[in-house]
């Protein structure tokens, strides 16, 4: 087994072990740091792709700024009573596990048949032309020119949202309340 394989395989195995842990674990910040692995984990395995921008972004945004706002979604719940709707005993956690399954397989079949409707590959797309730097940079010309409206209103959303969990779990009545 070369070391690529191997870590691969590695890699994927502490992908499938903490994205199971996710739907099993008890607490819910449990789950999450579970979560946070799973993503850490992913982007680990597109930098073995040679794939760094998109390692850099899955961990930039989801095992960031994703993870910032279940955490604060979290501290909107009394988490204490939250628990027991979480731990509901062995049938509902193979339920979970059942469940997962079938989307994974769903998940799989869609990939399956869509394969097969993708057209052949163009170079009409500026980011698909050139490798690596010149991808990159063209990626970033177009978001920060063609798409910069849309980017920065999903920037002052994400900045209300992260305001509005704070404030509502502070407030009276909130979890989080002096």
């Amino acid at each position: 087994m070369t070391a690529d394989a191997f870590l691969f395989w590695f890699l994927a195995f502490v992908v499938l072990a903490s994205g199971l842990s996710v739907i099993l674990m008890n607490n819910p910040i449990y789950s999450a740091l579970c979560l946070a692995m799973t993503m850490v984990g992913i982007s680990a395995l597109f930098v073995t792709l040679n794939a760094f921008f998109i390692a850099g972004v899955q961990l930039i945004v989801y095992a960031g700024a994703v993870m910032v706002l279940f955490v604060m979604v979290l501290m909107l719940f009394d988490l204490k009573a939250e628990v027991q709707a979480f731990t509901r005993g062995r049938v509902t956690g193979a339920l979970k596990i059942a469940s997962v399954g079938l989307l994974a397989g769903l998940i799989v079949a869609a990939i399956t048949v869509s394969m097969s409707l993708i057209p052949e590959k163009t170079t009409d797309n500026p980011v698909m032309v050139g490798n690596g730097m010149e991808t990159t940079k063209a990626l970033g010309n177009i978001l920060f020119s063609k798409y910069i409206f849309g980017f920065e209103a999903l920037g002052v959303l994400l900045l209300v949202i992260a305001v509005g969990a704070v404030a509502l779990a502070r407030s009276k009545g909130g979890t989080h309340e002096h």
